[in-house]
């Protein structure tokens, strides 16, 4: 077993200051027997990949009450769980997440591999994915390695290799830190770490536990690191979304192609997304009512302006594509953030319109 006091360190004030989240086993509870449910570790790493804890607390307890094991989660529809996720991004995860859950009951009779190896070959698992689940849920010494870690091994060893290029150094030198007692305890400290005390700015060097051997602090650089290459710019990306609104109520509405961006969510019909404005590629014939105001959205690669038409539409319209969805049946909650935002500005065109239907512009 490697002797590592830098590992003994972190975990003493790990034991001290562990945060308290709904998917984590704390320290004393570990101490005390008690597992973390492989499940619950699975579900919140896919659904913190990209996305900050804050946003994630919400849904996991939602999806958690609705679906206990990863058999009632294989066994949900799709539809279902799409909607669940709206709004939490990156929807291949959503994807992944079921088909996931059904290998998992399928080919393992609903129990995780616990070896980082097996679980890689599980749609949606990728190597970080794998050895944060392996080294959490079954306390396997497997070196795990996130934004947050990366900040830290850069200022602990001074590597001044700007980002994405240092990725390698940092992670062998992750896992030269990495014990074989406590594994599990050990990768979640080095995340809260770098999430609490060696944050991205102002960093609160003189309170953590490894200020001491930090060679970033003594050289005077840990606010400077880690360093990272330019971004390039994103491109604009623009397009049509059509809302339209059947006189009974009922919203026109589609469900987007399995493959892509958003892929199997609810959405709005509209035209592709392109560079240079494309065709309309209206729904339907209809009186459609351009609105002056944009829906924008910024998605992971490049930012998306549509332009929102709205139109009413009588009971017996057909479309060329989509279904009405009633009223009643219709939740906003359940679209991705982007048709949300065109239903927002949708739905304040149409209250205008109706408040000015119904004004009484008569001569008594």
């Amino acid at each position: 077993m490697r002797d590592l006091p830098q590992a003994k360190e972190i975990l003493a004030w790990y034991d001290r200051h562990a945060r308290d989240m709904p998917w984590r086993v704390s320290p004393a509870d570990r101490r005390a027997g008690k597992r973390p449910d492989p499940y619950a570790v699975w579900l919140s790493e896919v659904m913190l990949q990209q996305t900050t804890v804050a946003a994630v607390r919400g849904y996991f307890h939602r999806f958690t009450l609705r679906w206990p094991t990863v058999a009632d989660l294989a066994a949900a529809e799709d539809t279902q769980v799409m909607a669940e996720w709206a709004g939490l991004g990156y929807y291949a995860r959503a994807r992944n997440l079921l088909k996931c859950a059904r290998t998992v009951v399928e080919e393992y009779d609903g129990r995780f591999p616990d070896s980082a190896e097996a679980l890689k070959d599980l749609p949606g698992i990728g190597p970080y994915t794998a050895a944060a689940i392996a080294a959490i849920a079954f306390d396997r010494p497997e070196t795990v390695v996130d934004g947050n870690v990366e900040r830290v091994m850069a200022r602990l060893f001074d590597v001044v290799t700007p980002l994405p290029t240092a990725k390698p150094e940092l992670t062998m030198l992750a896992e030269d830190l990495t014990p074989l007692e406590r594994p599990g305890d050990y990768a979640q400290a080095v995340m809260d770490l770098g999430a609490t005390i060696c944050t991205p700015r102002n960093p609160a060097c003189g309170i953590c536990p490894w200020r001491t051997p930090c060679m970033a602090r003594a050289a005077g650089t840990a606010p400077d690191l880690p360093r990272k290459l330019p971004k390039k710019a994103r491109p604009v990306r623009v397009g049509y979304a059509y809302v339209g609104r059947r006189a009974d109520g009922a919203w026109l509405l589609e469900r987007r192609p399995d493959s892509g961006l958003l892929g199997g969510m609810l959405g709005w019909p509209g035209s592709e997304w392109a560079e240079v404005q494309p065709d309309r590629a209206p729904p339907l014939a209809a009186d459609w009512q351009m609105l002056g105001e944009e829906a924008r959205h910024t998605f992971t690669h490049f930012h998306l302006r549509l332009k929102v038409l709205i139109a009413d539409l009588p009971v017996d319209a057909t479309p060329d594509r989509g279904h009405f969805v009633d009223r009643h049946e219709f939740r906003p909650s359940d679209l991705p953030t982007a048709m949300r935002k065109v239903f927002d500005l949708a739905r304040s065109a149409f209250a205008v319109e109706s408040a000015g239907a119904g004004k009484d512009t008569g001569h008594g």
